[in-house]
Parts: structure tokens; C-alpha cells; sequence
């Protein structure tokens, strides 16, 4: 699909036309001559409605003058037929002039609709090019709302600007044309003075709504994302009885869009009543000077009837020009918010003279990384390590000190503030995110599942797997005999976020779609911290399985789980503190050592509350013990 280019969207009166310049590609759309098509022919059945509904109002006054003249001495034929046929005439302009429009509509819709289309991919695929701490800084349901009024409201003005402003004007050039050559220029001043300050009113009253308008849409935002908010997080809510806590956030956001909308509709109000004295008050002055012609003699009542027939049909259009710039800038304060999203650069992007990663080994490498999310609190302070080609580097540490810093590097989720990441010795800055991402795979620790069934989840990892290769890898993640027994095995649906299954399970469906990519490398972040003892032993079994021959990062809490690693690193407060092999960390009686001990400590720990929950009674410690005869 072809990229528009980016815009700056604004709601504020100085940009409307330019913003409407700025969306000319999405009304028509150069990849797509069928829709230009489309939108040419829409604008000529509006035209040729515009022309029915001029015509209409002669038949009209034809029928009040023939009936005006028809009696005896006009003969009983003619008295009869000629009104009759300029009332056919008029219900046929009046059903030429429907049909063209409804025809107008038709065409267009396509148009509209791909517009609609083409903006919601872009900024869908522009979201997905945001980096991590962008997404991190936002709510998603507010998120989501952003999106869905855009989308809305692109499509209110590609419709309103392309099908209802141009064709208005050209009904008033022409109206302004036949009042000025039937009725004279005093007529035509008239008019053009009642449409001058029904337009200056209309946009005066329109952009003192903008505002309200805005205030509405960032509380429906606000009150969207903290729903969305409370119903991911449903479990948590219920575990502390927090409902009506929960109740009072969304209504509190809610009462603020209440507001907002109640100012909205009271100055709508304001906006049509001003608009209806303008135009009746025009109605009648040119009313009375139609009346004085009819007396003077000057004009016909026939006359008088197109007149305010001109006039009705003015309305028409004109309340349609007053609803449409207020449709306009409804649309520009509903999109400009979903145009800054669009206007939010990538923080990580692609070199222009990126190539992709070329893997001979891999071999993966720090180099004198230093790291911060904020500058006053560095992460990493010039970390260097290798992750030789076909080993397993174990990497621990306290909380907060760097450890799952390094994987969100490799992956480019942040770059280093100096210093290199590499991959058989090229910079990860340098090469395509897409060929670095696809020669990675990551087990995390916390495993969030899409809502949809086990196989979509498990084929997430290479799309294009077949049932058998899916059957397979989940084989060798453990899990393809769990999901067997399932009454609708692979076609199971795991719930939002995977909340239908167990963490073992969900981690195994993570091991699963990994071995299913089959990356060089692999990462695995703490992934099976969250787990109980027995289950980390038979998930670590998995792991074993998925990371034999490839380069691999484990990042552990438990270091019971990095006891075979080719070399564990020891992170404390950002830098490298020891390293060496399990053996020799523990010999050193350093830090490992002591993180060695207290877990230890604690599982033996463990153990023994099990025991005693177990055997309640005591029974095996107080057994006496058997002496050797």
C-alpha cells in the first residue's frame, strides 16, 4: 500500500486548509486510478443533481402562472395538460435530483471506505515502528479510542470536503446568476449579504466548539483507558475487593465527558438558532420585496413561488455548508490527536545504509556498553562480554542491575549510549531490524499469549509452519501431550493474555513457538523465575532441549538453572563483578557464592515446609532409627 506522506494535523482555524491540502492523498489516492474514477463520476452525479434541483423550481412557478391563466378562454385541452405536465415535470426533476445524489453516494463509497483503510493500516504499522518506551509511556485503551475517532473522522471529511463544499458553492454561483437576471441586483445583494454573515456565524460558533470538543474527546479517552485498564488487570481487582474503587476512577473521567458533551450539544443548539434568525430573517426581507413586485406589477405570483422555492432550496445546501464545517472541524479535532501519533518519530530506526545481518557464526559481543533509560540513573557501565558461537552465557545479578537491559540491546528495543552490541562483528545499529529480530529468539519470563487458539500462538513463531511442524515443536517443548488431552487440542482457545493456562503451560507454548522459529541465537530472560520448583525443573529440561547448538544468553534469577552455563557473569550495579564457571565462582566465595548460598538456604527451606505439610503427625522424624546388629 503506498505511504502518505507525513502530515501535521491541526483543529486550529489558520491550519484547516492547509490540514485539508495535507489530506488530499488519502481523497485521492494516487496508487488507485479506479477510485479517482469513482470520485470523478461521484462529482458529476452530484453536478447533474445540483442542475435538476435548479430546474425544479421553473416547473414550479410554470404550474402557479398556467393555473393562474387556465379557464374558459384558454380552452379545456390546454388549461388542463399544461399544468399537468410541469407537475410531471417537477416530480421528475425532484426524482432525477434524489437519484443522482443517492447515485453520488454510491460511487463515493469505496472511496471513503479505502481512505479509512489506508489511514488505519498506516498508523497501525507506524504504532508497531514506535520504540518500547513509547509504548511503555501510554495507555492502550486510551490508545485504541485515538485510533477509532480518527479513522471516524477521516472518513467525515473526505466525504464532506469532496462531495458537499465545491458542488454548494457552484448551486450558489448559479442561484446568485438567475436572482440577479430574473429579479435584479438588489435581489442578489441581499442574498449574498444573508449568506456572507450566515457563513461568518457558522465558523465564529464552529470554532468556539473546538475546544469543547477536545476536552470531550480527552475525557472519553481517559475514560476508555482506564475501562480497558480495569479489565486487563480483572484478576487484581477482584483479589483486593477494589469494584467500587474501579467504578468511581471510570465515573470520575466520565463526569468530566458529561460535561463536556452536555457543553457540546447546548452550544450546537446556540449554533442552529443563530443560524435560523440569519436565514429567516433574509427570508422575509426578500419575501417583502417580492410582494411589492407582485403588487407593483413587476413580478408574477409564479415569481413570488420560485422565489422562496429558490430560496427553500438554498436552505438546503446552505445549512448543509454550515453542518459540514462543522462536521470538518469536528473531524480535524477527532483526528489531529491520532496525527500526532503519526508525527511521533521512531526512537530506534534503521541506518539509511542499513544492510542485513550476515551470520557466519554467531557470535555475540558487548563491547564497553554503557547504558541509562534516565541520565541521572545509569544502567550498565561498560559492560564487556562474548557469547562464543554454539554457547550458553549465563548472566546474574541483584535485581536492578542490568541483567534484562542487555536483551532489550540486542533486540534494538534501546540503543547503547556508547559502545557497541555486535553479531560476528557487525553493529547491530547497522543492520535491519527485521534480519536482526529474525535471527533471535526470546523466552521471557513473563509469557503474554494472544487471545486466540494454541496453534495460532505456537505458529506465531514462524507463520507459515505446517500442522505437523507446529505438532512437532511443541513435542519438544513438552507440551504436545498436555495439549493432545485437550477436548479441542490445538484449536483450544487460550483467553486474554493466555489467562486460560497455567504459567508452566504458557511457558511451554513460549518454548514452543521459539524452537518453532529456530533461531541461532536465543535468549532467555528469567524465564522460569515465575515458576514453582517442580515445574522449573521440567521446563528447564525444555529449555536444555531448545538452547543445544545455539548461541545462547540466559539471563537467571535461580541460579540453580545456570550450573552447566559455558560462563556466568556476575552483574552488580551496572558492571561486571565476576565470571567464571560455577565450580570457580563458587571456590572465589565472592558474590555468587553468596547468592549460591541464600537460595540454597531458602530451598532447603522450602523443603522442609513441604515435608511438614506432608506428614502433618511427624511420624518420619520421630521413627526410631534401626541400629545395625
Amino acid at each position: 500500500m503506498a505511504s502518505a506522506p507525513r502530515t501535521s494535523v491541526s483543529a486550529d482555524d489558520s491550519a484547516v486548509l492547509s490540514t485539508i491540502r495535507n489530506l488530499w492523498a488519502y481523497m485521492w489516492p494516487a496508487d488507485r486510478p479506479d477510485l479517482r474514477w469513482r470520485v470523478v463520476l461521484a462529482i458529476g452525479a452530484l453536478l447533474l443533481a445540483k442542475i435538476a434541483s435548479t430546474l425544479v423550481p421553473f416547473a414550479y412557478k410554470g404550474v402557479v402562472d398556467s393555473l393562474g391563466v387556465s379557464g374558459p378562454q384558454a380552452g379545456l385541452i390546454v388549461g388542463l395538460s399544461v399544468p399537468a405536465i410541469l407537475v410531471l415535470a417537477y416530480g421528475l426533476g425532484q426524482i432525477v435530483d434524489t437519484g443522482f445524489q443517492q447515485l453520488r453516494d454510491v460511487l463515493f463509497a469505496r472511496v471513503g471506505q479505502h481512505a479509512v483503510r489506508q489511514l488505519a493500516y498506516r498508523t497501525f504499522t507506524h504504532m508497531h515502528q514506535l520504540s518500547l518506551r513509547f509504548h511503555l509511556q501510554r495507555k492502550t485503551g486510551g490508545l485504541s479510542r485515538v485510533i477509532e475517532r480518527g479513522t471516524k473522522g477521516i472518513e467525515t471529511i473526505v466525504r464532506f470536503t469532496m462531495l458537499n463544499t465545491a458542488p454548494t458553492l457552484v448551486e450558489f454561483l448559479i442561484v446568485g446568476i438567475i436572482f440577479a437576471w430574473l429579479f435584479g441586483v438588489a435581489y442578489v445583494l441581499v442574498l449574498a449579504a444573508m449568506v456572507v454573515l450566515y457563513m461568518l456565524f457558522t465558523v465564529w460558533a464552529s470554532n468556539l466548539r473546538i475546544a469543547i470538543r477536545r476536552d470531550m474527546n480527552d475525557s472519553d479517552t481517559d475514560a476508555n483507558a482506564k475501562a480497558v485498564d480495569s479489565l486487563l488487570n480483572f484478576e487484581t481487582v477482584k483479589y483486593f475487593g477494589n469494584e467500587a474503587l474501579e467504578a468511581r476512577r471510570f465515573d470520575t473521567a466520565m463526569i468530566g465527558y458529561e460535561r463536556a458533551a452536555t457543553r457540546i450539544w447546548t452550544s450546537l443548539g446556540f449554533l442552529n438558532f443563530g443560524q435560523g434568525v440569519i436565514f429567516w430573517a433574509g427570508m422575509v426581507v426578500l419575501s417583502l420585496m417580492s410582494v411589492q413586485g407582485v403588487v407593483a406589477g413587476d413580478l408574477t405570483v409564479g415569481d413570488f413561488v420560485l422565489l422562496n422555492t429558490f430560496m427553500m432550496q438554498i436552505y438546503r445546501p446552505l445549512n448543509q455548508i454550515g453542518f459540514v464545517y462543522r462536521e470538518i472541524r469536528q473531524g480535524l479535532a477527532d483526528i489531529e490527536a491520532m496525527f500526532h501519533l503519526l508525527d511521533q518519530q521512531p526512537e530506534i530506526a534503521d541506518a539509511p545504509d542499513a544492510k542485513a545481518l550476515d551470520l557466519t557464526g554467531p557470535v555475540l559481543a558487548f563491547e564497553d556498553v554503557h547504558f541509562h533509560y534516565d541520565a541521572d540513573r545509569p544502567i550498565l557501565k561498560g559492560v564487556s562480554f562474548t557469547v562464543p558461537a554454539g554457547k550458553t552465557i549465563a548472566v546474574v545479578g541483584p535485581s536492578g542491575a542490568g541483567k534484562s537491559t542487555l536483551s532489550r540491546l540486542i533486540y534494538r528495543f534501546y540503543d547503547a549510549i556508547s559502545g557497541r552490541v555486535t553479531i560476528d562483528g557487525q553493529d547491530v545499529r547497522a543492520v535491519t531490524q527485521p534480519s536482526l529480530r529474525a535471527a533471535i529468539g526470546m523466552v521471557p519470563q513473563d509469557t503474554v499469549l494472544f487471545n486466540d487458539t494454541i496453534a495460532y500462538n505456537i505458529r506465531y513463531g514462524r507463520p507459515d509452519a505446517t500442522d505437523e511442524e507446529v505438532a512437532e515443536a511443541a513435542r519438544m517443548a513438552q507440551i504436545g501431550e498436555f495439549i493432545d488431552g485437550l477436548p479441542q487440542g490445538y484449536d483450544t482457545q487460550v483467553g486474554e493474555r493466555g489467562l486460560k493456562l497455567s504459567g508452566g503451560e504458557k511457558q511451554r507454548v513460549a518454548i514452543a513457538r521459539t524452537i518453532l522459529k529456530a533461531p541461532p541465537i536465543l535468549i532467555l530472560d528469567e524465564a522460569t523465575s515465575a515458576l514453582d520448583t517442580q515445574t522449573e525443573r521440567e521446563i528447564q529440561s525444555a529449555l536444555d532441549t531448545v538452547s543445544r547448538g545455539r548461541t545462547t544468553l540466559v539471563i537467571a534469577h535461580r541460579l540453580s538453572t545456570v550450573v552447566d552455563a559455558d560462563e556466568i557473569i556476575v552483574l552488580r550495579d551496572g558492571v561486571i563483578a565476576e565470571r567464571g564457571r560455577h565450580a570457580e565462582l563458587l571456590a572465589a566465595d565472592g558474590l555468587y557464592a553468596q547468592m549460591w548460598n541464600r537460595q540454597r538456604e531458602a530451598a532447603e527451606a522450602s523443603e522442609r515446609l513441604r515435608a511438614a505439610e506432608d506428614d502433618p503427625e511427624g511420624f518420619v522424624t520421630r521413627r526410631p532409627v534401626l541400629q545395625p546388629q
